[in-house]
């Protein structure tokens, strides 16, 4: 579970997110839309924990993130725009080295199992990660998430630079971990594929939530569009 109750954060006058009321429930695919500024990435700074909120909570499986931060970290996983990763160490040595830092010790074999649940072939699994593509990167950022059985995922800007192909596995990839019981949040600029892959939409507007709808498959990614460009 993902929740906020009435979350604010504000800069002197100014509120970068407003009285957000935000759950996301296991097995949902929450999109955040939105203009650069709306209040998207400050919002998953706060469930994170890098920003403490003027008001309201945030929550994280239950867990207050200001009450409990190193326990909200043990469910939580996080995938931003560029995934930080070592370029020197192969997708398996970094795999192996974010799990034990996340107190899990994996055999290679349990590893190699996870890179395959995110999508990379075992023979790219040894290559310096240094050589991977931004959507390889992104796969070894997912296994990640495996492997330290997060049941929470945040995702900022996941697709941005990616080219159809590896958007569509992406997408796929996020179909799989709802399926599995992950809840899941992410904010992006990219409105159909946030039709494709989302269960509820949301749409921010100068910190905000202008606009909820549930994502039944009765309305068409160019309706949103036009939702989206009426809202912000």
């Amino acid at each position: 579970m993902i929740e906020a109750q009435a979350l604010t954060k504000a800069y002197g006058g100014h509120k970068a997110v407003d009285n957000l009321n935000l759950k996301i429930a296991p097995g949902e695919l929450y999109c955040l839309l939105g203009a650069n500024g709306a209040g998207k990435t400050t919002t998953i700074n706060c469930f994170l924990g890098f920003l403490p909120v003027t008001s309201g909570r945030v929550l994280i499986d239950g867990l207050d993130v200001a009450e409990k931060p190193l326990e909200v970290k043990r469910r939580l996983a996080y995938l931003p725009e560029v995934v930080m990763l070592y370029p020197t160490l192969s997708g398996l040595e970094n795999l192996d080295y974010f799990s034990r830092l996340a107190g899990f010790r994996h055999r290679t074999a349990q590893l190699l199992e996870y890179l395959e649940r995110a999508g990379l072939p075992a023979a790219d699994a040894q290559r310096r990660l240094g050589d991977y593509s931004k959507g390889m990167r992104q796969k070894v950022g997912i296994a990640i998430a495996l492997a330290k059985e997060a049941k929470c995922l945040l995702l900022d800007e996941p697709t941005s630079g990616l080219d159809p192909g590896a958007s569509n596995d992406f997408s796929q990839l996020l179909r799989e971990l709802t399926a599995q019981g992950m809840a899941i949040l992410m904010a992006t600029h990219d409105i159909f594929r946030a039709k494709d892959v989302a269960t509820h939409i949301g749409i921010m507007r100068a910190g905000r939530l202008r606009e909820q709808l549930e994502n039944r498959g009765d309305f068409e990614a160019k309706e949103l569009e036009a939702l989206y460009l009426q809202t912000v």
